[in-house]
């Protein structure tokens, strides 16, 4: 099967709140924008942003919300002293595992977002399983 490009569809209660935070704070490219719903550029796809989710008080459980926005960057720690700079609280800075790190903060409407660091003989395994 061709696919033409990877999307990721989230629904929030905070809605411009949450624009903000994407654009601003993460400083992720606004591709397109309608009434509703915001399309952010992503490497090899889009986030698109839209009217229709629920907030939480805390980070959603695994039942709220399965899915976990994971942004996966050549070296986490100047990453996260930047966001931090921006305003992000991160829950966890570094959470050591053996394939790599990652560091874990919310969006306004408490969805989980990870930022990884994969260590580099796994990276060039997985670049070498996908080419």
């Amino acid at each position: 099967m061709q696919f033409r490009e990877f999307g990721l569809i989230l629904f929030v209660e905070h809605y411009e709140e949450c624009i903000a935070f994407y654009r601003d704070i993460l400083q992720l490219e606004v591709r397109n924008e309608k009434e509703t719903l915001v399309k952010f550029q992503l490497p090899n796809g889009y986030l698109m942003v839209e009217q229709g989710g629920a907030e939480s008080k805390q980070e959603k459980t695994r039942e709220q919300n399965p899915t976990v926005l994971r942004f996966d960057v050549e070296s986490l720690i100047p990453i996260v002293n930047q966001l931090e700079k921006r305003g992000v609280q991160f829950s966890e800075r570094t959470l050591k595992f053996d394939w790599g790190t990652i560091a874990v903060f919310n969006d306004p409407d408490e969805n989980r977002i990870e930022l990884g660091e994969i260590n580099g003989s796994i990276s060039q395994h997985l670049k070498q399983d996908y080419t």
